[in-house]
């Protein structure tokens, strides 16, 4: 395959947001786990959907890309890794426009390299009012944007148009898009192809090779936060061109997926995946209200799933 110029591409997983039982934020975990994602290969995407986001304090956002910030350039200073550096990505939160842009100012004055926005979610949008948001968004903040697409959260979809008019803004560095649409993705891909200024990301998982092999940038796959290697491996291998490898392992990714997606709504399945996270000593199983943890049974089946 042809050389990958740009800026923002690779491995991005959205990264579970650790807590302790009384829900604030575990440091100790954000360094364990950023540390993990370092030594893998891996960029986090702080404060996505998988990280609870919206759920997420102001004062422990900041905190969170603090502990991140000053985790990884603990990690370069040392030299104890000899891959590259995670890319910072950081989700702003809320519907707020007024509190998003101090938030970005202050995730970019903590060190966070890029902001990372979905669209505010209570009313409809018209895909004007969805163009003039992050135009407006971008305009004002100091650091890159990244769009977000998630109609799964969010109710609404950013047309491809739309899309296409804010690619040209030179403040917005590329999309991910976690909509399941394979006829939109490659549209998507097929926008961003050819220019380095503009990234495309997949966030539907279980598309990772395939949206790799249609010519996207990057993947932003949440099993990542149990098994970044496999991940790193499985962009290495179709970015190369070995597709039977990319394949192999997205079908290997896609079963373990299933031990925390099956059968369970999208705040279950997170709850699960730190039960996992948990057997490699990563975080505990806190989850953020509304949020909860499992039932003591269920975490205790999915112990039994993943130490088979």
């Amino acid at each position: 395959m042809c050389m990958n110029n740009k800026k923002y591409k690779g491995v991005v997983v959205p990264m579970v947001t650790p807590v302790t039982a009384n829900g604030t934020l575990d440091t100790a975990a954000v360094e364990r786990i950023i540390t993990f994602f370092a030594e893998n290969g891996v960029s986090p995407l702080l404060m996505g959907t998988t990280g609870e986001g919206n759920s997420v304090s102001q004062a422990d956002g900041l905190l969170l890309v603090e502990t991140a910030v000053k985790t990884r350039d603990g990690i370069l200073k040392s030299a104890a890794i000899n891959s590259p550096a995670p890319v910072i990505y950081a989700g702003l939160t809320g519907n707020c426009f007024s509190e998003q842009l101090a938030q970005a100012e202050a995730y970019t004055r903590a060190g966070a390299d890029v902001i990372v926005a979905t669209l505010p979610t209570y009313y409809a949008l018209t895909p004007e009012q969805m163009y003039q948001y992050y135009k407006c968004l971008a305009d004002s903040i100091k650091g890159p944007l990244m769009l977000y697409n998630i109609l799964a959260t969010t109710h609404m979809s950013i047309p491809v148009d739309v899309i296409r008019r804010l690619a040209d803004h030179p403040n917005i560095v590329g999309l991910k898009d976690s909509e399941r649409d394979l006829e939109r993705m490659a549209a998507c891909i097929e926008l961003a192809k050819g220019r380095d200024d503009f990234a495309y990301f997949c966030g539907w998982a279980a598309q990772s090779a395939y949206s790799l092999q249609l010519g996207g940038d990057g993947i932003v796959p949440s099993t990542g936060n149990y098994v970044p290697e496999m991940f790193s491996q499985l962009y290495e291998a179709a970015v190369n061109g070995d597709m039977a490898t990319a394949e192999r392992l997205q079908d290997e990714t896609n079963e373990i997926a299933k031990i925390y997606q099956k059968d369970r709504t999208l705040g279950q399945s997170l709850a699960a995946l730190k039960v996992m996270m948990h057997t490699k000593g990563l975080c505990d199983p806190w989850m953020l209200m509304p949020l909860n943890r499992l039932s003591a049974e269920e975490e205790q089946t999915i112990v039994g799933k993943v130490k088979k």
